[in-house]
């Protein structure tokens, strides 16, 4: 297991809002955490023994209303699927469908991904990172608190096995360029967009609800792979 450190930061990413949270979802929260959700803690998981088995493990870092995450899950049962939300309206939302599809390889947290990948997760013990359109605070004095920073990138790294990657998706033409240098300077990581892993990794993509708001606008998605160096 990797030495537990300190979170990375302390600017946050996300504001946490809760006035909209339905009474479905409340219920949900509170019958089914115990059967998918994963409690707070400050040790290292041993992700074998959250999921009753040994599969790679995918985290998707912001799952939304989890939806995208539900229906991958169910196409690839032969994967471990973590989920990290600060918001318990979409935390709700996936625990519902967790539960009306039956499916058994997914995990939930309510938590700061920073802090868990920092804390929690064991270096060299994910197959792969998703994060599929976070905020892109657009304005120039909200920068600070985009998620992707150099600092994350390379605890992302850090904690992907070698040949594990980094999978990220925006419709913020500005974001992505962001992302895009910040990745390529991470020592460890590698962009995969001339692999042949990149189409199959983008196409196997399922669309999310921000991303069908974004084209429906008519902005340009774009998918950003990186891999991690043996």
């Amino acid at each position: 297991m990797s030495e537990i450190a300190r979170p990375l930061r302390s600017i946050r990413s996300f504001v946490r809002r809760e006035s909209r949270i339905t009474p479905a979802q409340t219920r949900a929260l509170k019958q089914l955490w115990p059967r998918y959700g994963i409690v707070e803690g400050a040790t290292a998981l041993d992700l074998s023994t959250v999921f009753g088995r040994s599969a790679p493990v995918i985290l998707e870092i912001g799952f939304g209303n989890g939806e995208a995450l539900a229906a991958t899950a169910a196409a690839h049962p032969e994967n471990n699927y973590l989920g990290i939300e600060v918001h318990r309206p979409g935390a709700g939302s996936l625990l519902r469908r967790l539960e009306a599809q039956d499916l058994h390889n997914v995990r939930v947290m309510l938590a700061d991904a920073t802090e868990i990948l920092a804390q929690r997760i064991a270096d060299a013990s994910l197959s792969a990172v998703h994060l599929f359109f976070p905020d892109p605070w657009p304005k120039k004095r909200h920068h600070k608190r985009r998620l992707v920073q150099p600092d994350f990138a390379a605890l992302v790294a850090r904690k992907l096995e070698p040949r594990g990657y980094c999978h990220l998706a925006t419709d913020w033409p500005a974001y992505a360029e962001h992302m895009a240098a910040v990745l390529s300077r991470t020592a460890g990581l590698v962009d995969a967009s001339g692999s042949n892993r990149y189409p199959e990794l983008v196409a196997s993509r399922l669309s999310t609800r921000f991303e069908q708001r974004g084209r429906k606008l008519g902005h340009e998605v774009r998918d950003l792979v990186y891999l991690r160096r043996t």
